[in-house]
């Protein structure tokens, strides 16, 4: 009997509705990752934006399988008895055998079912696992390794799970889609068992890549001519990495998150993806319609006001002509491309410096590193301007006071009055606590490893240490963003919106969640062609420039070329007007769509469609017709003139309101976001997807 399942992307004109007839009553998916209802890095934002959709198509029969952690569901998670009758009869049989098995929902969008299983309370039976490891996969697991471990427990009991369902008297059709290495072996054991489900891995990451790449490796030119083996024991994670490749090989359907991560994956784990499902996001929690401009800037305003009381004393340059940068992630100081950004910085100064420019930069790097407190400088900056600010308020109080008497009794007032001696008086032991001997500072947490921290020392060795004569000034806010934060009081999605441009020229980013971030609030952003975001811009837009999304190639260039290119964007980006950045924002801003999960979802399903049909052949066929061009849509290039410093009127930041004028009269944001919209060419249609019963 048919079940439903149709989806239709109506925000993006030209892709057309994508109905399939496909039974769900009688399958149940189970999604296994370390990271539900336990926020670790990027696989917990993956599931938690799709869960809405996943729970939409599956209902009552999708189930999230992750750790308990006592802390994340006290908050996260209502704890609730079981509504599946195969599923309760499995975790009350767990529970009496010696388990802990807690089952509820997750209390974010689509309010999806979740198993959570407490591996800590089941590390007694550690041992016998990991013996039983070693006898069936020849795959030994050291003691000292507590991830290791966990993934070790975790994995036995994941399956364990799977088991008990599949032994019910009419056991559904079960999708167990298992993410990254730490879930990989309840997979494993699943196929060496010969139970009834059908298996899905997708790796988001490699381990081994990840690793070489933090060792400064020539790891993209050097692919395919590594020794897994003796690299994967060279770093001591050869037993991560069986887990990892068996996993991969055992899966009926394996999976990876974009084109750069699937090379990676076939040379690494020697097997190649089935299928690239991208990482999406739940674009309506982002969208603020049309008032996302608005949103920059009341958000600008408030990084303004920081930026005020951190430069205090030194606040030479002008705040309206300020351009705000930033990068931001994992500490990861070459992989996320920081170095490469504090070197084109640099030359960025010398270029703004020499061309006399009155634009300054002030670049902010988010990125959480071990610290002892704030510092007292930067607490104190604050601390003065807000005095400032008091200070402002009193004599505007008192001017306005006499000013209000004045008119009452009819008299225009006197200028030279209206502020008497103590009103100077007030105004001058404003203006004498504002002076600084020293120069603003770049951390603003005190550094336990100052000494030989790479940004800090990057710093040290280009010079740039905020001084009056440099045009570009550098933050380094060693924490994540907070809104309680007494320093910088705006969470990460606040600060994103209220700044110019995203900088994230990674040389190692499997997808890159925070550029992605930037395009669906319409900021522009710079992110490399060795990132899955990057890649797969690339592949949808036939001039990703033009639409805010610079595409730095770190593949077949070389470092100081790469920087070269790096520097160009920056300081052509540096070169536009207000209005050609407003219009740049909103090409940027209509890319959101190809972001959706609404979108991207749909090769989630056709991994899990994949994976019935090799499972339960008999039941459910699969048939896909390999396209002969890029898959998915092609944005092209915009209607109307580029945002280009050097092919627009406005290469000089001053202009008349007659220019202003004009130029708006030329540009129709509504008509050229129509004729975007219209041209969007979709050369692989999603409809050769065949998929039903027998």
């Amino acid at each position: 009997m048919p079940l439903a399942r149709s989806l239709s992307v109506t925000s993006l004109s030209g892709l057309e509705e994508w109905d399939e007839e496909f039974d769900l009553e009688d399958a149940v998916l189970f999604e296994i990752a370390w990271e539900v209802a336990n926020k670790v890095g990027g696989i917990y934002t993956v599931i938690q934006t799709k869960a809405r959709l996943t729970s939409e198509e599956w209902g009552e029969n999708y189930f999230l399988v992750g750790p308990y952690v006592e802390s994340n569901v006290r908050t996260q998670v209502e704890l609730i008895e079981p509504t599946n009758p195969a599923l309760k009869r499995t975790i009350d049989k767990m529970n009496s055998s010696g388990c802990k098995v807690y089952f509820g929902r997750w209390l974010i969008e689509g309010s999806p079912y979740v198993v959570l299983i407490d591996v800590g309370f089941t590390a007694w039976s550690l041992d016998t696992w990991k013996s039983e490891l070693w006898e069936l996969c020849d795959i030994g697991v050291p003691w000292f390794d507590r991830e290791a471990n966990d993934a070790v427990l975790f994995g036995f009991l994941t399956a364990w799970l799977l088991g008990e369902v599949t032994q019910s008297e009419e056991p559904p059709h079960i999708v167990a889609h298992f993410h990254e290495w730490l879930a990989g072996l309840g997979l494993v054991l699943c196929r060496h068992r010969q139970l009834p489900v059908a298996t899905i891995f997708t790796t988001h990451a490699t381990l081994l890549g990840r690793y070489l790449c933090a060792g400064n490796v020539d790891f993209y030119n050097k692919l395919a001519n590594f020794n897994v083996d003796k690299e994967a024991g060279d770093r001591q994670i050869y037993h991560r990495y069986c887990l990892e490749r068996a996993a991969a090989h055992c899966a009926h359907v394996f999976t990876t998150v974009s084109q750069i991560t699937a090379i990676e994956a076939e040379h690494l784990l020697k097997r190649k993806p089935d299928i690239v499902t991208p990482n999406g996001l739940n674009v309506k929690k982002f969208s603020a319609v049309h008032e996302f401009q608005n949103l920059h800037a009341q958000s600008k305003n408030r990084i303004q006001e920081f930026v005020r009381g951190h430069f205090y004393g030194h606040l030479d340059f002008n705040l309206d002509k300020c351009l705000f940068l930033f990068i931001a992630g994992r500490y990861e100081f070459s992989n996320k491309g920081a170095d490469i950004f504090l070197e084109a910085l640099a030359r960025l100064n010398y270029l703004l410096r020499v061309n006399h420019s009155d634009v300054t930069v002030i670049a902010f790097f988010i990125m959480p590193a071990r610290t002892n407190n704030f510092n007292v400088e930067t607490l104190k900056g604050q601390a003065v301007r807000k005095q400032l600010w008091d200070t402002a308020q009193t004599v505007k109080e008192r001017f306005g006071k006499k000013l209000y008497e004045s008119l009452l009794v009819g008299q225009l007032p006197d200028v030279s009055k209206m502020l008497d001696k103590e009103d100077f008086t007030i105004m001058k032991r404003a203006i004498f606590a504002t002076q600084r001997q020293c120069q603003p500072p770049i951390c603003t947490h005190n550094m336990l490893e100052d000494s030989s921290d790479p940004i800090l020392n990057c710093v040290r060795r280009i010079g740039l240490f905020n001084s009056s004569a440099d045009r570009v000034k550098i933050i380094f806010h060693p924490e994540f963003l907070s809104s309680t934060s007494p320093l910088l009081p705006m969470d990460y999605e606040e600060f994103v919106r209220g700044c110019h441009l995203g900088v994230f020229p990674s040389y190692y980013e499997p997808w890159g969640y925070t550029p992605a971030e930037c395009t669906v609030m319409g900021i522009p952003s710079i992110s490399t062609n060795l990132s899955g975001f990057g890649c797969f811009m690339e592949e949808h837009i036939a001039d990703p420039s033009a639409y805010g999304i610079y595409i730095l190639d770190r593949r077949f260039r070389g470092v100081d070329e790469s920087c070269n290119q790096l520097t160009s964007f920056l300081f052509q980006f540096c070169k536009q007007s207000r209005r050609q950045r407003i219009i740049q924002r909103n090409r940027t801003e209509r890319l959101s769509d190809l972001l959706d999960w609404r979108y991207l979802g749909r090769y989630y399903i056709s991994a899990r469609h994949m994976a019935l049909a090799k499972a339960f052949p008999d039941t459910y066929y699969y048939e896909l017709n390999e396209p002969t061009s890029t898959s998915g849509f092609r944005y092209p290039r915009p209607a109307s003139v580029p945002p280009s410093p050097s092919l627009s009127r406005h290469s000089s930041p001053h202009h008349s309101e007659a220019e202003d004028n004009d130029e708006e009269e030329r540009y129709d944001e509504d008509l050229e976001a129509e004729k975007d919209r219209v041209n969007i060419r979709q050369p692989y249609a999603l409809d050769t997807f065949n998929i039903g019963l027998l």
